[in-house]
């Protein structure tokens, strides 16, 4: 999808800036610097070999739903205060859905109507967000939808986007990291006829299973403990899959399909075979990708999905792990080693069963994905982020309309990370399509639908992305670094979808344009 226009001139900043950082990072300068503000930098984790995963992975439940006489599916969340024993006889806080933590699994079909009764039982405020669904703004959960301790609120919308892997949180503003550490997550799981038709794994738990990835602090008595900080966030020393700690996963069928979400809050991850075996990634964020991808690993950046599908042998073992590197990190190795970049950890150890049930071949083609022409882009928009939690030199803003969109056009979003720390970008309300990643095309993980992507340092990004419908003047969605700590320290923006000519009723900033 080559860009129609030429392209800006880069904004860098000059190359000293990285250079600088990375030698006082290596004095120690920039772990005081953080010390003064409260963070005590992590310093590198590598956690693989370490112990027997003698858990059996938890699956989250399936979540009951009914259909109404007008053919509208109903689910109904509960967010609540629990407590979860991560170790048997130790009891930690924890918040969840319909439970003490994360929430069950909602499934629905493309073309279905669906509403979602949320209830909030905690003693503060919070919302639930629909990350990666299309559906209108005031549906959409984020700050301006917040449901006060025990009120309720019922979004209602239709399914109308291809199969995905999709998830719920809350978005509280100046808030998110907390609720989501808490435990609020759980998947969202479309499907369409396309998708079922391909005869991929589809037992739910079984041979298609979610593996919600999270990081945490533990104490040595199993309790979970708040996780030390570098720039990027909260990054724990250990990890939780579906809230298990150290989980395996008997496997009985010779083709399994994982589901794979990185709800940390600010650790990225590196996914891949302990054995060496390529990782085959079919899906990104936004549904299947055209064919199958073998790759070395996955990178996921906090609120990222990738399904992967592996192939076992009778009997054997595999583990699963995340081993991230500078390079693939995209950081400069001292600023890497405060921030995730240099840890390695197991994850999920897969156990087949001495004698599997057989699988067919996976097709050669998944889906067909219609490029975008860029010759209809109608606008052009800049996002540079900043290193002090800002886009574009604005911080977040809940009365301000940051971008102004026409309904029905077709807009480029050119994304730039300038500084040599981590930042991601998520969008609200649509999938888009990488058109080119520092002029060049995206590579074939990248070549699907997204809605979340991490931002190497120096880095642009060139993304195309459709605005069909939904317009509202009164109702903004958000754009904003998914690293939760930088959204909530203001790192995100609002835009309105409007009819043409209309304008956004919130006040709108400089950057508007329709």
């Amino acid at each position: 999808m080559p860009s129609a226009q030429p392209r800006r001139p880069r904004l860098r900043r000059p190359k000293a800036t990285l250079t600088t950082l990375s030698a006082l990072a290596a004095g120690g300068l920039v772990a005081l610097a953080f010390a003064g503000c409260g963070i005590v930098a992590p310093g590198p984790v590598d956690t693989t070999g370490d112990t027997d995963f003698d858990r059996p992975l938890a699956i989250p439940p399936l979540a009951d739903s009914s259909v109404d006489a007008d053919g509208t599916r109903v689910f109904a969340l509960d967010a609540q205060a629990g407590t979860t024993e991560f170790e048997p006889g130790v009891e930690s806080e924890t918040w969840g859905f319909n439970g003490s933590l994360l929430g069950p699994t909602l499934v629905a079909d493309r073309g279905e109507r669906v509403r979602v009764e949320v209830t909030n039982s905690l003693e503060e405020p919070t919302t639930v967000h629909w990350h990666g669904m299309h559906l209108p703004a005031e549906m959409d959960g984020g700050p301006h939808q917040m449901v006060a301790p025990d009120a309720a609120w019922s979004p209602e919308w239709e399914i109308d986007q291809p199969a995905a892997t999709l998830w719920y949180h809350p978005h509280p503003h100046g808030e998110t990291e907390s609720h989501v550490a808490m435990g609020l997550a759980g998947m969202f799981l479309l499907h369409d006829e396309q998708e079922r038709a391909l005869g991929l794994p589809a037992d739910y738990g079984v041979d298609d299973v979610p593996v919600i990835v999270q990081d945490s602090g533990f104490s040595a008595a199993g309790a979970r403990e708040d996780a030390q900080r570098g720039y990027a966030g909260g990054l724990g020393d250990e990890l939780v899959v579906n809230g298990t700690r150290r989980p395996h996963l008997e496997v009985a069928d010779e083709l399994v399909r994982l589901r794979l979400l990185n709800a940390s809050t600010a650790r990225s991850y590196a996914f891949a075979w302990g054995d060496g075996r390529p990782i085959e990634l079919i899906a990104t964020d936004g549904g299947l990708l055209e064919a199958s991808v073998p790759l070395e690993h996955v990178r996921l950046s906090p609120g990222e999905r990738a399904e992967v599908l592996v192939r076992m042998a009778p009997g054997e073992r595999v583990m699963l792990q995340s081993r991230m590197t500078p390079e693939i990190a995209g950081l400069e190795p001292a600023v890497a080693a405060m921030n995730g970049g240099s840890d390695s950890f197991d994850v999920l150890e897969l156990r087949a069963a001495d004698e599997l049930r057989p699988a067919a071949s996976v097709p050669s083609t998944l889906t067909e994905i219609q490029d975008f022409d860029p010759a209809e882009v109608v606008t052009t928009r800049h996002f540079e982020l900043g290193d002090s939690f800002e886009i574009n030199g604005d911080a977040m803003d809940m009365g301000r309309v940051d971008e102004t969109v026409t309904v029905d056009t077709l807009e480029r979003w050119v994304v730039e990370n300038p500084n040599a720390v981590p930042h991601s970008f998520h969008v609200h309300d649509v999938q888009f399509r990488v058109a080119s990643v520092d002029g060049e095309a995206p590579p074939p993980e990248l070549a699907g639908w997204k809605d979340t992507i991490f931002t190497e340092p120096e880095t642009e990004y060139e993304l195309l992305m459709r605005f069909d419908d939904y317009a509202d003047a009164d109702t903004p969605y958000m754009y904003h670094c998914h690293l939760l700590w930088h959204e909530d320290q203001g790192m995100m923006g609002q835009f309105a979808v409007v009819e043409p000519g209309q304008r956004a009723t919130m006040t709108e900033g400089t950057h508007h344009e329709h």
